[in-house]
């Protein structure tokens, strides 16, 4: 890799990205007034409370089961990778693989038709890849179908298109000040809501939308299906500062803190789909805090923009598809 400048370099790094939870009052209890206690009957013994009965656990599910959705779920660069098209990158260390392999699914109860770059409409028409067509990915269910992860919805929000965007402004802020001009607070957060118009909410809010209608369909082909719509791990720290070591000065601060808050915003709208849809929602952020792209290469789950070699920038590792397969069977399980 050719070295060059650190503010350069880290833009590009992040232009790189594909982004890719009525009691009684008190008062009388109704006892006799002073002088007629004996004039009323003795009260009756209380009978005894009958014991709540212990509520049913849901069944784990079992076969089929389905995997929908995009890189984060794939598995994008992350060895062996299988299946066809070539171009959709999935994982045979997946975290539907590893959900599949827990499960105890054998090759025919399971089927992972995820890939890399894949939005919302991938669901119902066939998306081109690099490696041919990956036909849509909604076919693979059937009525006998009874588990179904979904994780999709960043491509739909444009993260890929917010975060270059991001790296840009801020390289023309820091070249800015390199000359003697003052540098802003936020420019990307002055790009994309200076105007009170949050730009990527709204983006958000329109994938929201398709995805309920994605969520609407999966239940009409696969009525007796277990949903689970799996939101995406933290990418930053929620202390911007201790991205330094990684990033550099050239990204400010604040527009550390505006990707953070966009992707909470993105979780946000996933978990309401869900919940509107009677699917569950498998939070993937918080089991991920402390292994965000800005921790130590022992410690992260999500690369960098300079990632390990033969690893995908800003894309979940290994250990990161483990968690979230952790995740999902808790959920499943639970």
């Amino acid at each position: 890799m050719t070295t060059r400048p650190a503010a350069a370099v880290t833009a590009a790094g992040l232009a790189a990205v594909l982004l890719a939870a009525c009691s009684s009052g008190g008062g009388s209890d109704g006892g006799p007034e002073k002088g007629f206690a004996g004039a009323l009957p003795a009260r009756a013994p209380a009978t005894p409370a009958a014991p709540t009965p212990t509520p049913t656990p849901t069944p784990t599910p079992t076969g089929p089961y389905v995997a929908l959705g995009d890189s984060y779920t794939s598995g994008l660069k992350i060895t062996p990778q299988v299946g066809d098209p070539k171009g959709c990158s999935r994982s045979g260390v997946n975290y539907p693989s590893l959900v599949a392999k827990a499960l105890g699914l054998a090759t025919g109860q399971f089927q992972d038709v995820s890939c890399s770059g894949a939005r919302t409409g991938d669901l119902t028409r066939p998306q081109q890849t690099d490696g041919g067509a990956n036909p849509p990915q909604l076919d693979a269910l059937t009525p006998a179908t009874r588990l179904v992860t979904v994780g999709i919805g960043g491509n739909d929000a444009g993260f890929m298109e917010v975060v270059t965007q991001c790296a840009k402004d801020n390289l023309v802020d820091a070249v800015k000040g390199l000359v003697g001009s003052e540098r802003a607070t936020s420019p990307c957060r002055d790009r994309y809501a200076g105007d009170g118009t949050d730009q990527v909410q709204r983006k958000v809010d329109a994938a929201g939308e398709r995805l309920g209608q994605a969520l609407q369909e999966i239940r009409r082909r696969s009525p007796q299906a277990r949903v689970y719509v799996v939101g995406y791990p933290a990418l930053f720290p929620a202390d911007p500062a201790s991205c330094l070591p990684v990033l550099g000065s050239t990204v400010a601060a604040a527009d550390l803190g505006f990707l953070v808050e966009k992707e909470q915003q993105l979780n946000g709208m996933l978990r309401k789909r869900a919940e509107s849809a009677g699917a569950v929602f498998v939070d993937a952020a918080a089991p991920s805090a402390g292994h965000d792209m800005c921790a130590g290469a022992a410690a992260r789950w999500v690369e960098p923009p300079f990632p390990a070699p033969g690893l995908a920038a800003i894309h979940p590792n290994a250990k990161g598809q483990e968690a979230t397969a952790a995740a999902v069977l808790k959920a499943v399980s639970g």
